[in-house]
């Protein structure tokens, strides 16, 4: 089981992937905006973030970028989960850090072969 933190703007998303997360028998930790998310994986130190891209404060790519950069956080994977599944929004969240890429709506499958690869590395 791993603890992983869940950074989205929408409580509805929020709400749809903590439900997903713990069905596959993880801990979830949750944080409303990019600059929360941030300090949320500073401060609780998850094994993993999901990250969504578009939201207030702190984009997710900014968000993504502070934690890929920080000495104490960059051990953290980050996967991307978000609605915006242009070619060049996948290359900028890889470049700045992400570890996957899973586009809305949300594939189960597909949210689940990110997770296990991402925490097996």
């Amino acid at each position: 089981m791993a603890r992983i933190l869940i950074v989205d703007d929408s409580p509805s998303q929020l709400l749809g992937l903590k439900r997903l997360v713990e069905k596959l028998g993880h801990e979830t930790l949750t944080a409303e905006d990019g600059a929360a998310g941030v300090e949320a994986a500073k401060r609780e130190k998850p094994d993993l973030v999901l990250m969504d891209v578009v939201m207030p404060n702190l984009n997710g790519f900014q968000a993504t970028r502070a934690i890929s950069k920080d000495a104490a956080t960059a051990h953290i994977p980050v996967i991307l989960v978000t609605t915006k599944d242009q070619d060049t929004d996948r290359v900028w969240g890889m470049r700045q850090g992400a570890k996957a890429y899973v586009t809305k709506p949300v594939n189960e499958a597909d949210l689940t072969k990110a997770l296990n690869e991402a925490l097996a590395k």
